[in-house]
């Protein structure tokens, strides 16, 4: 059937299924612009704001690898949901194939970093053993839940329904620095929120265009919520204990 023959219902509802269709692609984009903002403002006083104002930050090289690896994660999410809104998919997965080193990469830089902070800060007189113990649960945690999501992303990135989700789910567990400190010495319900709030309008999201929320953001929020209960065991004898072993052990 040649198109001028194409009913005019029929060309509609075309062009209605492509509007549809690009709706949640133009959704994505938005979350991670709108992770990669609260990153920005989680870090803007201690770090982004005075390198836009020319100042030399006075860090360890450790640190400014752990940032310049982190935002590159930030960015290649960026445009890794740019090129599927704009129907590349063929390049998308190009570079996915990037992106799975680059998150093993993330990964092993974060665990550094995990535990050269709290050693540097103790070696400059900054911090005392049991403030450095217990801050290591903080970042192990989030590295934790990103290798779990980012590995599952990995596994289902046939899926693309399940893999994006996976995705999301393993940057929201990058954000919790910043998100911490947003909400410095506020509510711990606070900083629940704040950190969770990209996968909560994204389930939000899934309510209002699907009618029901994708179980793999129902299964990522349960195990964000139990790994936000490390907040609680940080002051922890029990803890402490072992934070202080493996600072030990490794200076």
């Amino acid at each position: 059937m040649s198109a001028a023959h194409v009913p005019a219902s029929a060309a509609m509802s075309g062009s209605a299924m492509t509007g549809l269709q690009s709706r949640p692609r133009r959704f994505y984009v938005g979350m991670a612009l709108c992770m990669i903002a609260l990153v920005v403002a989680g870090f803007w006083a201690s770090y982004f704001g005075p390198l836009v104002r020319g100042a030399v930050l006075e860090r360890p090289w450790v640190i400014h690898l752990h940032f310049a690896v982190f935002m590159g994660w930030m960015a290649l999410l960026l445009t890794q949901v740019i090129l599927v809104s704009l129907g590349r998919t063929r390049v998308h997965r190009k570079l996915g194939t990037f992106g799975i080193g680059y998150g093993f990469l993330v990964l092993f830089v974060g665990l550094v970093v995990t535990f050269a902070a709290p050693i540097l800060h103790l070696a400059a007189g900054e911090w005392e053993m049991d403030r450095a113990a217990s801050f290591i649960i903080l970042p192990l945690g989030d590295m934790v839940l990103f290798a779990g999501f980012f590995g599952a992303a990995v596994r289902y990135r046939s899926q693309p329904e399940i893999h994006k989700r996976l995705i999301l789910l393993a940057t929201v567990a990058l954000l919790f620095a910043a998100a911490a400190r947003l909400a410095f010495q506020g509510p711990r319900l606070t900083l629940l929120l704040l950190w969770l709030s990209p996968l909560l309008v994204a389930m939000g999201y899934d309510g209002v265009t699907r009618r029901r929320i994708h179980p793999t953001y129902l299964i990522g929020l349960a195990v964000l919520l139990v790994g936000f209960t490390r907040v609680f065991f940080m002051q922890s004898e029990a803890w402490l204990r072992i934070g202080r072993a493996m600072l030990n052990g490794l200076m």
